[in-house]
């Protein structure tokens, strides 16, 4: 059974687009590793659904490990102030980092963990996100790898969340401001 979005949320990425996608930015990571083993450092809670299918899709000995940061109350506006509220459970030294992200926009929260795990000393780190929201960015910050450029939408579904709502959908689906709770 299928969770289908409720009156007022159009989908902007199917789940056949999403997967197709996520196989597309799988090879190519994998290409780009030529081989190297990847620790993947997935940005809880959002970014959990991308990383479990982004995982599979990338063929190289892979580990994962999170973190999480608090950015957003329960609206939909970023409070501005990053916080870590869970490190990584393992060093990261000499390693290949890829930081798995749901939605790269004002570019804060990727600024703040790029500079964290910079200084653990990785042997390369790189950035997923699976949306990209170039219009909003504040911090100057690009993604290696991006599944969709979006335009400045609020977006949930396939881990993005409203108030922690709604991350269970399949699709990509947004949601308009005066949307009913």
């Amino acid at each position: 059974m299928s969770f289908f979005p409720g009156p007022g949320l159009d989908i902007l990425y199917s789940r056949q687009q999403i997967a197709a996608r996520v196989a597309e930015m799988g090879a190519q990571i994998t290409g780009d590793l030529n081989g190297e083993k990847l620790v993947m450092v997935g940005v809880l809670k959002g970014a959990a659904l991308f990383l479990s299918d982004l995982a599979r899709a990338v063929e190289v000995d892979t580990t994962f490990d999170f973190v999480a940061v608090s950015s957003y109350g329960a609206g939909q506006r970023s409070s501005g102030a990053v916080k870590l509220i869970k490190d990584l459970d393992q060093p990261i030294e000499g390693k290949n980092v890829l930081i798995v992200e749901d939605i790269l926009d004002t570019g804060l929260t990727l600024s703040y963990l790029r500079k964290v795990l910079l200084n653990q000393h990785p042997k390369s780190l790189r950035i997923a996100t699976l949306l990209d929201k170039p219009s909003r960015r504040i911090e100057k910050i690009d993604a290696d790898y991006v599944g969709f450029s979006i335009p400045n939408l609020f977006v949930i579904g396939y881990g993005m969340d409203y108030a922690e709502r709604y991350r269970n959908l399949a699709d990509i689906c947004t949601m308009p401001p005066d949307h009913p709770e």
